[in-house]
């Protein structure tokens, strides 16, 4: 749908022409509209404490959050510390986490993480983005799921689905991650980075899917420059709605779910 075509249904159109001030503005009104689909977020892998949310996030590279949630229970009740990953024999931790893909590499990281953890911070996860980052298997990405959900340390997780939307939201028009996480921390005051994460990357599996989006649904729909990019019609939007909120977000479009 063209941004002439979606005026006239009473959609947004481009933002061709805004200002670094109405992107703000713009930016931080969707944010605030998210909380209204989304009041409830968290991160949607299984832990306890920083260590497993460490190797979950680890895992959840290539992988479904669901398949690692299925996986880490046996591991996380086998290595109860890093020393434990550490000594890990990796014939049995390459059998245990096979299913996540990639075993190989992320058997390499886990064991790395479990031996640097050991070697220089006692055993223990740190709590700061640089000393994350100098871990084995840690980025930018998985440093920030760790501050953020573990210690409570706002970060933005810039993954697909949220390097996606933000693109699509013309929030930035930036690739790389790094770039991406800087540009959308410009926007959105810094206390909301973390749940700011959640909403974003709860709506794109919901909602904002990449190649058929559920627009006609969507409560984003009159800040969004991309709107029309799916159905208008509410009825076919509404069957693509995917998740535990799928009666909540259709009843915030007026409809009852299916």
């Amino acid at each position: 749908m063209s941004a002439r075509k979606a005026a006239s249904v009473g959609q947004a159109p481009a933002h061709k022409q805004e200002t670094p001030l109405g992107l703000v503005r713009r930016a931080r009104r969707m944010n605030r509209t998210l909380k209204i689909a989304f009041p409830h977020v968290y991160c949607e892998l299984d832990f306890t404490n920083p260590l497993e949310l460490s190797v979950a996030t680890i895992l959840s590279a290539q992988c479904t959050d669901v398949r690692v949630n299925q996986t880490t229970p046996a591991l996380f009740a086998k290595y109860r510390t890093a020393r434990d990953y550490a000594e890990a024999d990796r014939t049995e931790l390459e059998e245990m986490i096979r299913s996540t893909g990639f075993y190989r590499n992320k058997a390499n990281s886990i064991i790395g993480l479990g031996q640097a953890l050991v070697e220089r911070y006692d055993g223990e996860v740190p709590n700061n983005l640089k000393d994350l980052v100098s871990l084995p298997g840690f980025g930018r990405k998985t440093a920030n799921v760790v501050l953020g959900n573990a210690f409570g340390i706002p970060g933005i997780t810039v993954d697909t689905h949220f390097g996606r939307l933000v693109r699509r939201w013309q929030w930035t028009e930036e690739e790389d991650p790094v770039k991406v996480e800087h540009a959308v921390g410009e926007l959105i005051e810094r206390k909301e980075w973390t749940d700011l994460s959640h909403r974003v990357i709860f709506h794109g599996r919901r909602v904002c899917h990449a190649r058929k989006p559920a627009c006609g649904v969507c409560i984003l729909a009159k800040d969004c420059p991309a709107v029309g990019t799916g159905p208008m019609d509410k009825a076919e939007a509404a069957a693509l709605v995917k998740g535990p909120e799928t009666d909540h977000l259709l009843r915030l479009a007026g409809l009852a779910a299916p």
